[in-house]
């Protein structure tokens, strides 16, 4: 297969990855939206945590809540766990990588707010830590996943909401991640503003 069409089929994969998962993760979705605007509307915020392209993910979903998606409007309160890299790596190296977003819910995270956790996998030690001190702080999650979710599942409690991309591709899944993300910020400005960008 010669490079470009190397490069239509990756487009074509990527579109029929995000065909295939419309169906199943649109309620989910719309779920997770609800837990999040209800929140938000009742004076609680966001953070939001990922390793690696999930990190860009986290601060992806932070910038468009805080500052603008589509609409003109006030800033949300989201905070990414990703973004303090003297926080980050004074965790790592005085305790360990696991505790790296733990830690900072524990300080920053209030009853009433939602982590939003992201895992392709649903192995990341990181995040399943996180999610365990949201729910210590009596947070909700909404974890975004793929493949078969990994430990993930096993960490979340009722009235959390598990986004899982029904997809092996490391790249596909982080590719619906971000069209979630795009859906999770639309519903949001739509459910509470009210109006289309």
């Amino acid at each position: 297969m010669d490079a470009i069409a190397r490069i239509q089929q990756t487009f074509q994969d990527s579109a029929h990855t995000k065909l295939q998962a419309a169906g199943p993760l649109a309620p989910v979705i719309d779920a997770a939206a609800t837990v999040l605007v209800q929140q938000l509307l009742n004076g609680h915020k966001i953070l939001s945590c990922g390793n690696g392209g999930s990190a860009a993910d986290a601060q992806h979903f932070s910038s468009e809540l805080l500052n603008r998606f589509e609409m003109e409007r006030p800033g949300l309160p989201a905070i990414a766990l990703t973004t303090d890299s003297s926080t980050l790596t004074s965790i790592a190296n005085d305790y360990r990588y696991e505790d790296v977003f733990a830690k900072q819910v524990r300080a920053l995270g209030q009853p009433g707010d939602i982590l939003l956790a992201i895992s392709t996998s649903g192995r990341s030690p990181s995040i399943i830590s996180a999610v365990d001190a949201a729910h210590e702080r009596d947070m909700r999650v909404i974890a975004l996943s793929g493949r078969d979710g990994g430990e993930l599942p096993n960490h979340l409690n009722e009235g959390d909401v598990e986004i899982r991309v029904p997809a092996a591709s490391t790249a596909r899944i982080q590719e619906v991640h971000l069209l979630t993300i795009h859906c999770l910020c639309e519903q949001i400005d739509l459910q509470i503003f009210g109006q289309e960008g």
